[in-house]
């Protein structure tokens, strides 16, 4: 009597199979833990890439380390210095849902569809995704500027509906912001000195664009700011600091609070780094002037997933 073969067996030699896999559970479910997948890196960017030469972007690229496709900085973003010379254009047309720029130097044009408004040292802006936008530079200008390109390449998305108009947050407006903060009766007891960019389109995050965050924030003389932590990456700019400044960084507490066993980083004025999601950092000035940083980060998207774990030391 011959043997039928069953429907199961069947399914398993279909050719939709193929790339199924299975895993035991405990072996997997951290792969980050496992080395499966590389922890997002440390890595500093100097100024001096963007401190002369042709217009051009430059990419702050770490895409070998995270085995994702270039540019990337992050899992989800791509961070950038842009140089314009006078009276040159440059396009921006990655296929991303946000575009967030700092104005490091120098004056130009933000041109994107109907939208031409004029940017100036100290301007934050933001752009929308789905159309390009391009800069024009009045005298030669330089800008920090990050997007979401590597969250819509790894999601395999290929087109994006703008869910923002471009906005300009003027420098005068931020410092005056950060300034009224900073003498607020309870700033003393704050654990950052910061004024976080929102947008009336996302009430929820509170945050520059559905899937960015972007703070302003100053370190003051002589102080320090006690650890935190989240899980969305930092990618940190030094707006202005001098020699003396500088940030720990680590993955654990010690019995005092601060952090054991931490890697420095030692700002300079115009530079980049990158803070990994999920460490402890605190950041130090033990010059006589104030510091400022600007980190730009996936705390939209992380906020809105209920995901960002935002955490203190006591």
């Amino acid at each position: 009597m011959l043997n039928k073969t069953s429907p199961a067996t069947l399914a398993e030699a279909s050719p939709a199979t193929d790339d199924a896999q299975y895993f035991e559970y405990t072996s997997s479910a951290n792969p980050v833990g496992a080395k499966l997948i590389s922890r997002v890196p440390f890595r500093n960017f100097s100024p001096a890439l963007y401190a002369d030469g042709e217009t051009r972007i430059v990419p702050l690229d770490l895409s070998a380390e995270l085995d994702c496709p270039s540019p990337a900085t992050g899992p989800s973003l791509s961070a950038n210095f842009v140089r314009i010379n006078a009276s040159n254009e440059l396009k921006l047309a990655p296929t991303a849902t946000s575009l967030v720029c700092y104005v490091i130097s120098g004056a130009g044009h933000v041109m994107q569809g109907a939208v031409d408004f004029p940017f100036a040292q100290g301007d934050f802006f933001t752009l929308p995704g789905g159309e390009s936008a391009s800069l024009r530079s009045d005298i030669t200008a330089t800008l920090y500027y990050v997007n979401d390109a590597p969250l819509l390449t790894y999601l395999g998305v290929t087109s994006v509906q703008p869910r923002f108009a471009a906005t300009l947050y003027p420098a005068a407006r931020a410092q005056a912001e950060l300034k009224k903060v900073r003498e607020d009766a309870n700033a003393a007891r704050r654990n950052r000195i910061s004024v976080l960019l929102g947008n009336v389109n996302f009430p929820q995050t509170r945050t520059v664009t559905h899937t960015l965050w972007a703070m302003f924030g100053v370190v003051a003389p002589n102080s320090e700011q006690k650890p935190h932590r989240h899980q969305s990456i930092a990618l940190d700019f030094i707006a202005g600091c001098q020699a003396g400044c500088y940030t720990l960084v680590g993955t654990e507490l010690d019995e005092n609070g601060g952090i054991s066993n931490p890697t420095r980083v030692d700002w300079e004025p115009g530079m980049a780094f990158v803070t990994p999601p999920g460490y402890w950092h605190a950041h130090f000035n033990e010059s006589d002037g104030d510091a400022y940083v600007i980190p730009i980060q996936d705390a939209g998207l992380q906020t809105y997933l209920r995901t960002l774990d935002i955490r203190f030391a006591h």
